[in-house]
């Protein structure tokens, strides 16, 4: 029987295979697992955004970031939904996880809400012709998801080499299986995860600095063109979902300015 940190782990990531691939194992080998190895925890930790304390409570106790506060462990949760989304074609499993996604009256809840349906409404196969068109394409995808080519009209330019460096001065390092560069918008989301939930050990504000340096400006066009995609159906709605927070954030860090 799997403990509830391992089964939390693979809800978020979309299935036992989804996170056998994104951890660099065969899916055999993760089926075998009773709870996930220590050896393991960090990576699982990195690509779902779930607490290590979560994940293996017998070896980390409370979480390491002890007093990360709701507002910041939402936000982690909101990066790390969006980092998988843009990063992989969603299967089954997560398509029904968003159909439980919580909604609320705010902006924000009802983007919930419409990701929600336009879940309900599709399946595993048109999505990914959908993520297909949107993302790859025969050549290339309707959308180039790079923090480079919005800025410049290329990939891998200096934009990319910047948030590098900043990167490099936090010590967050690209893991070898990752084989998108820095400035994808998945990647940096899964960044802001790890800094918004307190999983890297970086000075104060690091995530406001990452923010206003490197997604402010072109992350919310990137979003704005998603929802607007001739491809994007169910993408259409994560476009919403992602602009409308990106939003929320840049008011957010405006306030502490």
């Amino acid at each position: 029987m799997r403990d509830p940190g391992l089964d939390q782990a693979i809800r978020v990531a979309g299935g036992v295979g989804a996170l056998a691939r994104k951890i660099g194992i065969s899916q055999p080998s993760l089926s075998n697992w009773s709870r996930i190895p220590g050896e393991r925890v960090v990576a699982v930790e990195g690509l779902t955004g779930i607490d290590r304390a979560v994940l293996r409570p017998d070896l980390f106790g409370a979480p390491h970031a002890t007093a990360v506060e709701d507002v910041d462990a939402a936000r982690a949760q909101e990066y790390a939904l969006l980092s998988v989304l843009l990063g992989r074609v969603p299967d089954a499993a997560l398509l029904g996880r968003l159909v439980t996604l919580r909604d609320d009256p705010s902006p924000l809840g009802i983007a919930h809400a419409a990701l929600g349906e336009a879940a309900a409404a599709t399946n595993a196969d048109r999505v990914e012709r959908e993520f297909f068109d949107l993302f790859i394409g025969i050549g290339r995808g309707e959308l180039l998801p790079y923090g480079s080519f919005y800025l410049t009209g290329f990939l891998n330019e200096r934009p990319l080499a910047r948030l590098r460096d900043d990167l490099a001065r936090l010590g967050i390092e690209r893991v070898e299986s990752e084989v998108e560069p820095e400035d994808h918008a998945s990647v940096l989301c899964e960044i802001m995860a790890g800094l918004a939930g307190g999983r890297f050990e970086s000075p104060a504000g690091a995530d406001r600095e990452l923010f206003e340096k490197h997604l402010t400006p072109w992350i919310g066009r990137f979003f704005a063109d998603l929802e607007h995609a001739q491809a994007a159906d169910l993408y259409r709605r994560v476009g919403t979902v992602g602009r409308v927070f990106i939003e929320i954030e840049s008011e957010a860090f405006a306030l502490v300015s």
